[in-house]
């Protein structure tokens, strides 16, 4: 049952206040002007007093407009037909297309019971080895990808998207430029990956609560799919203007700051939307990867540091790599051990012989003299970062792995690596063994 209120109470920026009874928090409105029709959303309740975020801004709004309050939040529509589309932060289509207005769903629903919870036990492949070989991502995992702006993480998401072994991939973006926008539409495009792909896309230009919808729309979405059986992959940028806003419209409602000035929720907020990751018993899976860009590259920033609390690890973007050091996929662990015999191994063997090459690059900044050693790990540390660390790198984990044989061979005798002898028996390249 609709109801109305016929005056507005004061209006702050972008939200108006109004006095009504019986609203609940997060339900729609319609603000009626003479210009038309704008949406809104409640984002507090006081008693009678409502406070409610125009979409399109208070431009044109008077205290004698009517608001009109929907009785339900809101709802995206699904449809098998979302694929290859893009919508905007009100889950309207942005492609010209036809509005999907079946089968109506709730977005800001409650996390998937843990009960009905599967506990993770499939690799996702990527093709990109600092991901397969060294921090395996694992389905219904939840990541963040830290960064700091500069680095290739739209870059690094696109390729995610076109390489990742999944059936739908739903893309969020929030507080994208529109080149950003741009690239990831005609990257997914030239690549063949729109037709599986789902665009949410907030620009910069548009309404700052739309930006808060993104995630939730993604999810809503990604969640209902999993729930006929898809393997979902829901990649997220960037989860620090989705705070950014929060900590916008917290001042606007001038709530008390918490750290530099973001609400005091902020923790829960992050939450309810990682904890969307799930894996279903008996159906299928969402993974989330989102990016978090780290002002002034400071990891103690409250965004990072409360995003390191909620997800399962994280990966390091930096200098245009994924950092071997610093970057950690906690649940790794349940699925290399399926993939070959050799991957514990390499993955371990590699990442200990790369910071010896770290500090022989020290050492020889520094000027001390080069033994013979130094110079075998400065040898290795050029192939590792060239044939492993370079995003440019698309080669199955299988590839991958003897890629590393073939690097490690390059570079020492196998009596130098470490490595047990049956998989240097194995797996260490014949012309290597009969060389040494």
């Amino acid at each position: 049952m609709r109801k109305v209120c016929t005056r507005i109470l004061s209006i702050s920026g972008n939200v108006v206040t109004v006095k009504a009874n019986g609203i609940a928090y997060e339900e729609l409105a319609e603000v009626l002007t003479a210009r038309g029709t704008s949406l809104a959303q409640v984002i507090r309740l006081d008693g009678e007093i409502v406070h409610l975020q125009v979409f399109a801004g208070s431009r044109g709004i008077s205290t004698g407009d009517e608001v009109r309050f929907l009785g339900h939040p809101m709802k995206v529509g699904f449809s098998e037909n979302m694929l290859g589309r893009i919508f905007n932060g009100s889950g309207e289509p942005r492609d010209n297309g036809p509005a999907i207005t079946e089968s109506l769903i709730e977005i800001s629903g409650p996390a998937v019971n843990p009960s009905k919870r599967v506990i993770p036990s499939n690799m996702v492949r990527t093709n990109i080895p600092m991901i397969d070989v060294f921090n395996s991502l694992v389905e219904s995992q939840k990541l963040p990808i830290f960064s700091v702006s500069g680095e290739p993480y739209d870059e690094l998401l696109a390729r995610i998207a076109l390489q990742a072994e999944v059936d739908v991939i739903i893309l969020g973006g929030i507080g994208l430029k529109f080149d950003q926008y741009m690239y990831f539409k005609n990257t997914l495009e030239e690549g063949g990956a729109l037709s599986r792909t789902i665009f949410f896309v907030h620009t910069a230009a548009d309404p700052v609560v739309e930006g808060l919808m993104i995630p939730d729309l993604a999810l809503a979405v990604a969640e209902k799919f999993a729930l006929s059986g898809k393997k979902v992959l829901a990649l997220l940028t960037d989860m620090t203007n989705f705070a950014d806003s929060m900590k916008e419209i917290a001042i606007t409602m001038e709530q008390v700051p918490s750290n530099r000035g973001y609400p005091g929720d902020l923790y829960s907020q992050l939450a309810a939307r990682y904890e969307k990751a799930v894996d279903f018993e008996g159906a299928g899976s969402i993974t989330v990867l989102a990016v978090t860009t780290m002002p002034g590259d400071d990891v103690t920033h409250p965004v990072p540091d409360n995003t390191g609390y909620i997800t399962e690890g994280q990966f390091y973007l930096k200098n245009g790599r994924i950092e071997p050091f610093g970057s950690l996929s906690r649940l790794k662990q349940l699925v290399n051990d399926k993939t070959r015999s050799d991957h514990r191994a390499i993955m371990d063997g590699m990442v200990q012989l790369y910071a010896q090459y770290r500090e022989a690059e020290e050492k020889r900044s520094m000027g001390f003299r080069m033994s013979e050693w130094d110079r075998k790990l400065l040898k290795y540390g050029a192939l590792f970062e060239r044939g492993m660390m370079d995003l440019k790198v698309n080669i199955p984990l299988e590839e991958a792995l003897d890629n590393g044989w073939r690097i490690l061979a390059d570079c020492f005798h196998p009596e130098e690596t470490n490595f047990r002898t049956e998989l240097v028996e194995e797996y260490w390249p014949e012309k290597a063994v009969s060389s040494t």
